[in-house]
Order: structure tokens, then sequence, then C-alpha cells
């Protein structure tokens, strides 16, 4: 598991003005977590996890690198895999073992921290059967925030495992390319966390978390961009170039978790 890094090329590249920032609000009830129901833990084992959010009944989007072992290398066999809809505090709304995954094309697991393998660290999960609860509700996507835009994050972490937490308001930094760095609290276990853009009647998920770094002493969070890469991702799914779960469950993972990135 990788720790922090000099956030990739931030020594040049100029600094949007910071909204005023929230800090995390636990979403540990029912009447806090009501409207973030499609946000989910996911499962790797039973041991490691990461964050995934509904983007239809049976489509989860989350991190491509929480799709492999660290040790190894290897993709994880999927009947490891286990989303938990609005997990908190030992019971989930709903539990969804996953059935396929496609991994955008470009990504490579192991590489370096440019901006090109960031960039594509974004994964889809096909559940075995849809959710169909009418207090789940998929989350849209929306288009790539601007430089100094206000978006939020909701997440789990190895400090808030057993329910999620909300940050409501946190900035866009900079943005290159399909890269975003924003001053967004995440942490071990926040990978694949959706970014949420607040324009509009409901929050839309504008990038997934992939990494967390640290630029002059302040921690910022490394988000791939969802505008592009989703319907890619949706094209190669729909084309067969997923990877399926064995008919074999696993055992517990141990070397699964959020993929963070050192000097």
């Amino acid at each position: 598991m990788r720790n922090w890094i000099r956030a990739f090329a931030l020594a040049v590249m100029p600094l949007a003005a910071m909204a005023q920032e929230t800090g995390l609000k636990s979403l540990e009830t029912t009447d806090s977590g009501r409207a973030w129901m499609a946000v989910g833990r996911l499962n790797i084992g039973g041991s490691g996890f990461c964050t995934g959010t509904l983007i239809s009944p049976n489509l989860v989007l989350t991190a491509a690198h929480c799709l492999y072992d660290k040790v190894t290398g290897q993709r994880i066999d999927l009947s490891r895999v286990e989303f938990l809809a609005a997990w908190r505090l030992g019971r989930a709304s709903a539990y969804r073992a996953a059935r396929q995954a496609v991994i955008h094309p470009d990504y490579e697991f192991g590489g370096d921290a440019s901006t090109a393998a960031l960039q594509s660290d974004i994964a889809l999960i096909e559940l075995w059967q849809p959710i169909r609860n009418t207090s789940i509700i998929p989350f849209e996507t929306g288009n790539r925030p601007r430089r100094g835009e206000e978006v939020g994050v909701v997440s789990y972490a190895q400090d808030r495992a057993e329910a999620p937490s909300l940050q409501e308001v946190c900035s866009v930094m900079t943005r290159n390319l399909d890269v975003l760095v924003m001053s967004c609290d995440v942490e071990f276990g926040s990978s694949g966390a959706p970014v949420f853009s607040f324009d509009g009647d409901r929050p839309r998920i504008v990038s997934v978390v992939a990494a967390k770094a640290e630029y002059n002493g302040q921690r910022v969070a490394i988000g791939t961009v969802v505008e592009g890469s989703l319907t890619l991702l949706q094209s190669e799914l729909s084309a067969g170039r997923g990877f399926v779960a064995s008919t074999t469950q696993g055992g517990a993972q141990s070397n699964i978790g959020a993929r963070f990135i050192k000097p």
C-alpha cells in the first residue's frame, strides 16, 4: 500500500482560490444518510475495502486499482467482491456480489503516478442482481468541474469504515487533462469514492477518488474525471470485454484497499 506523494506537477501549476471548506459529517443515522444511499462500501474478501457508487441499478463506479492485488499485481477474483449499499453500523440496505467488471483500457496497475496513469484509474462493476429499492436511487454523472468549483465527497475510510462521511464543500484546486487536484479530505479506503457537483437538482458524480497526496503540507485528493471515461467503460462492458467472477468463492483477501502514492 502506498502513502503520500508530492502532488504531481503542482509546483508549476497555479492553484485556484479555494472555497470555505466544510469538515467531515458522519452519515451514521438514517436521516443523515438518506440522500446518499447509493454510495456503498466495496468489500474485497472481507478485509480490504474501497468506496463505490451505484450509477444504475446494476452498475457500480469505482477506482480501477481497487480491483488489483497490490502484492502480486494481478486482478483480483471478482467472487471476492461484494457491494454493500449504504453500509452503516454493521448493516447495509442491499448486498450484491460482483458478476463482472471492466477497467479503463489505458490503465496499468503498479505504474508511476503520472497524469496519464491517474486519469485512467476508473472501473465499472456489474452486479449479479440489480438493486431495485425505492430508497436507493443511483446517481447520474456530470461534466468535469472547473478549476475553483465547489465539489463534495462521500467516502468510507480506515477511520470511518462503519459509516460513510460527507464533506459537502471542498474545491477543485487545479485540473490537468482528466485529473483533478482537490482540497477534499480522503484517507485509506476512500479510493473510488464519488466526487459530486451540486449544480442542478441532485448531486452528480464528476470524478472518483484515485489517490491522496500532499502539497506544501496540505493534504489533497487526486480524482479521475468521469466524463468521457464512463462512456468508454460502458462500451467495453457492452462489447463483452470485461472480466468475470469465478464460480468458486475465494477466501479472505488481505492485499486490497485504497491505493495511495508516496514520493
